[in-house]
């Protein structure tokens, strides 16, 4: 294997092994239309096919990818229909998206954003940028600004550094969140550096997506302890994903990890119907099943917020099991066994 670069082409994933000479066709027309990138530290973790192995399922791309359902969406959740200014998406009234790149250090077969990202993603100029801040600063009810992308920090610690001290002197800016997956899938970029670019007055939160246990490396570890050790606050955001980690085993083992971690497991996202991805979706109840599983066999401080992004940006909604149902002589209560009793109160 190549350990000193990313992957980025068919040619690249064939000479280490990761395709086949018979799929390099296929694969070539995936990357035309979706980027491909897999970084040393995911090349090193892949034990098998995308078929059988929940690391290269996630970054190595299949002629899958291909097959698009008609319920598919370019932007499945409603992006631009919300962007008033350029690198703002502003769907919720107190809080706002600030997207400043479309560039990842890796590609994940199943993002909702992968016709908008990739090496040739706009990345927001000066004065594109400085818009973007104003809009946030002329809106009063902007409580919680969230920097995604694109991967955030995969910019420079100086320009993090911008955005963070830009932010910090708006008055009704309490929150700045960043959404990553660095930590997992690039963790040497948790410089000395970049830590200090996230000093701030505000409540600075870290939100790692990671979707198995085996991505918690110890390089990865040691990255999201120093940012905890540096003040930090961490949750983690996971995609339900067949063939990955769509089983209350799997989900446990990661969701227990990260909390050895002192990160909070946050969402838990039914995945979108982005291009190409039906192969990673399971239904509704096949992950509601799943949270049945996890309530009262895994701490609460363990259990995220199963959550659907609405196609056509109508918003986030907890779509996890209910517990409670009306029976005759009042509130009948399921508890985590699937044993049923009334309740007087």
């Amino acid at each position: 294997m190549n350990k000193h670069s990313s992957l980025r082409s068919a040619s690249d994933l064939e000479a280490n092994g990761l395709i086949s000479s018979a799929e390099r066709l296929d694969i070539e027309e995936v990357a035309r239309r979706f980027s491909v990138a897999v970084t040393p530290a995911m090349t090193d973790l892949i034990a098998g096919s995308p078929q059988d192995d929940p690391i290269a399922a996630q970054f190595v791309p299949t002629s899958r990818e291909l097959i698009s359902s008609p319920d598919e969406l370019s932007d499945p959740i409603g992006d631009d229909a919300f962007s008033p200014v350029k690198g703002i998406v502003h769907r919720y009234p107190d809080r706002v998206l600030l997207k400043p790149l479309h560039v990842c250090p890796v590609y994940c077969r199943f993002c909702f954003r992968r016709e908008m990202v990739g090496p040739e993603g706009e990345m927001l100029a000066g004065g594109e940028l400085d818009a973007a801040l104003a809009y946030i600063a002329g809106n009063p009810a902007i409580f919680e600004v969230i920097v995604t992308g694109g991967d955030p920090f995969a910019l420079s610690p100086r320009r993090i550094g911008r955005i963070v001290k830009a932010l910090s002197a708006i008055d009704h800016v309490g929150v700045i969140r960043f959404h990553t997956r660095v930590p997992v899938v690039a963790p040497e970029r948790i410089t000395d550096e970049l830590i200090e670019s996230l000093d701030s007055p505000k409540g600075v939160f870290v939100a790692l997506h990671a979707n198995h246990v085996r991505e918690l490396t110890p390089a990865a570890r040691e990255a999201c302890t120093r940012l905890v050790k540096a003040g930090i606050a961490m949750v983690s955001q996971t995609v339900l994903l067949k063939g990955v980690n769509a089983t209350a085993e799997a989900l446990s083992a990661l969701f227990r990890a990260l909390l050895g971690l002192r990160i909070k497991p946050y969402y838990l996202h039914h995945g979108d119907l982005a291009k190409g991805t039906s192969h990673f979706r399971t239904t509704i109840a096949e992950g509601q099943a799943v949270m049945r599983q996890l309530r009262g066999s895994l701490t609460g401080l363990g259990q995220p917020t199963y959550v659907l992004d609405i196609p056509g940006g109508h918003g986030k909604v907890p779509i996890g099991p209910g517990y409670l149902d009306d029976g005759e002589n009042g509130p009948v209560v399921t508890d985590p066994r699937g044993n049923r009793h009334d309740y007087r109160g």
